[in-house]
């Protein structure tokens, strides 16, 4: 027996709720000759790719099916990953009719118009006995914010994403108690959901008022076994969209994705967008790349709140924001879960020991983490 079955046995049966006879699609990505990668991020990569090759061996030798795809790394999350995968994903007669008058290629380019998403809706959900039913999405870059996603959720696929992923998780975030996990997120909803906005400051200078008006929060607890579901792995969050153009406020980012900076950002946010940036860290020229690129990259796209009490890495966001008591606050695209801003890109920045008050509809201010503590 493999030294991670169990770990796959956990993740079909207990997350993804995989019945005899369902088709499993793994994909991952390969390291573009052209990435510049420390040793380290090279060797987590590394064995990223080969952790999605085994766990799609696991699926085809348990359950009769574990079709693998492969495709070299696309340039950040929320890109729109290569018609190679729409296609495993999706099927042949599904993928030609997307490619009619140009429709597949908008999609790719996330240039698509309210009609053209409408009329790629029809064509999948015409189509939806050819998709398949279970997705591992084990690529570095994150395809959670991607109309392929959306896509594929509403063809009835049930989709993990586990972008950055370490396979050393599976034996600390991912070997959480799943219910008491799922508890506790479902309570930080309800106290979210019951708020028009919702205050952030940190010990680093972080203060941002985030604006809920109309947006409904939801929960990310590894519970992945019904139709059309969707969510990180591991899981461990509450978390929405904010309303476009009201959230403002002062984020000190520490980290990126993969590593502490070194010297933290400020970024100034008025309006819903970030306006100025301050510092000099390296990292800063992404960004500013970044919002060259497409202005609605500066978008406040997510506030979240960790939940995870066995997650406990800074340098990996994929777990450093499921840390129980943490906010992570991303900008770019939140198409996928309420919002209505679409990027090339989405990022999420984790702050510790935060104190987040909820500013109740009757005005009346409620802690829900004070300086890191879950109340």
């Amino acid at each position: 027996m493999g030294k991670l079955d169990n770990a796959f046995s956990s993740l079909f049966e207990t997350n993804m709720g995989i019945s005899s006879g369902e088709r499993v699609l793994v994909f991952s990505d390969i390291v573009r000759s052209d990435e510049n990668l420390p040793e380290k991020e090279l060797d987590r990569r590394l064995r990223l790719h080969c952790t999605a090759r085994d766990a799609a061996s696991f699926a085809m030798k348990k359950w009769g099916s574990g079709l693998f795809v492969e495709f070299p790394s696309v340039a950040a999350s929320g890109v729109e990953p290569p018609e190679t995968l729409w296609r495993a994903t999706f099927g042949e007669r599904c993928l030609e009719a997307l490619k009619e008058g140009g429709l597949l290629t908008r999609l790719l380019l996330k240039k698509t118009s309210p009609d053209d998403m409408v009329r790629a809706a029809e064509i999948v959900t015409a189509n939806r006995v050819d998709a398949v039913e279970i997705i591992i999405a084990m690529s570095n870059n994150s395809t959670s914010h991607t109309r392929y996603r959306a896509l594929a959720n509403l063809a009835g696929s049930r989709f993990a994403s586990l972008p950055h992923f370490d396979p050393e998780m599976f034996h600390t975030s991912m070997a959480v108690d799943w219910k008491a996990l799922k508890e506790r997120t479902a309570r930080l909803v309800e106290a979210i959901n019951s708020a028009d906005w919702i205050r952030v400051t940190s010990p680093n200078g972080t203060d941002m008022m985030i604006c809920k008006e109309g947006r409904f929060a939801g929960g990310d607890d590894g519970d992945l076994t019904l139709p059309g579901s969707f969510g990180n792995l591991p899981a461990g969050e509450g978390y929405f969209a904010p309303l476009e153009g009201k959230s403002h406020g002062v984020m000190v980012i520490e980290w990126s994705p993969v590593r502490r900076l070194d010297k933290p950002l400020v970024l100034e946010v008025e309006n819903g967008v970030v306006v100025r940036i301050g510092g000099e860290d390296p990292y800063r020229l992404k960004l500013e790349e970044k919002f060259a690129q497409d202005p609605n990259c500066r978008n406040m796209a997510e506030l979240g709140i960790g939940t995870n009490d066995r997650a406990s890495r800074p340098d990996n966001v994929l777990e450093a924001e499921k840390i129980l008591g943490t906010v992570h606050m991303a900008l770019g695209d939140n198409r996928g879960f309420g919002g209505i801003t679409s990027a090339p890109f989405h990022e999420d920045y984790v702050f510790y020991r935060p104190t987040l008050s909820a500013v109740e509809n009757d005005g009346s201010l409620r802690v829900i983490i004070d300086d890191g503590k879950l109340l």
